[in-house]
C-alpha cells in the first residue's frame, strides 16, 4: 500500500474535477436508462426476462394478463412495462398490511365520529 500525501488545494482540485465529470456523465446515464426501460422485447426475450417458458407467455398474452403490443402477427414487449407487470404481482410486508390497516380504520373512524 502507498500513501500520497496532497494538500488542501490539491484535493479540492480532484473532488471538483471528479464532480464535473459525473454530472457531465449523469445525463448521458439517465438517457441510456430511459431508452432501456422503453426497450421492445421479443417473445423469447421476454420469456428469459420473466423466467417463463414461451408458451406461457403466449397463454398470459391471450388471457389478457400481460401486456403487449401486436405488429401483424409479432408480439412485442415494453421492458418497463413488464417492470410494472412484476411489481403489481409483489407481496406486502407484514409492516405494510399493518399501515394500511391502520389508516383504513383510522379513515373508516373518521367518517362515522
Amino acid at each position: 500500500m502507498m500513501l500520497i500525501a496532497i494538500d488542501k488545494d490539491q484535493l479540492g482540485q480532484m473532488i471538483n474535477d471528479a464532480v464535473k465529470k459525473a454530472l457531465t456523465e449523469l445525463p448521458l446515464q439517465l438517457s441510456e436508462s430511459s431508452e432501456n426501460d422503453n426497450k421492445l422485447l421479443t417473445v423469447e426475450e421476454t420469456a428469459k426476462f420473466l423466467n417463463l417458458s414461451v408458451p406461457t407467455i403466449y397463454s398470459k398474452v391471450s388471457k389478457r394478463e400481460l401486456p403487449a403490443l401486436k405488429q401483424g402477427k409479432k408480439l412485442h414487449f415494453l421492458k418497463s412495462e413488464l417492470f410494472e407487470y412484476l411489481k403489481r404481482g409483489r407481496k406486502k410486508t407484514n409492516e405494510e398490511i399493518a399501515e394500511e390497516a391502520s389508516a383504513y380504520t383510522k379513515k373508516k373512524g373518521g367518517k362515522n365520529g
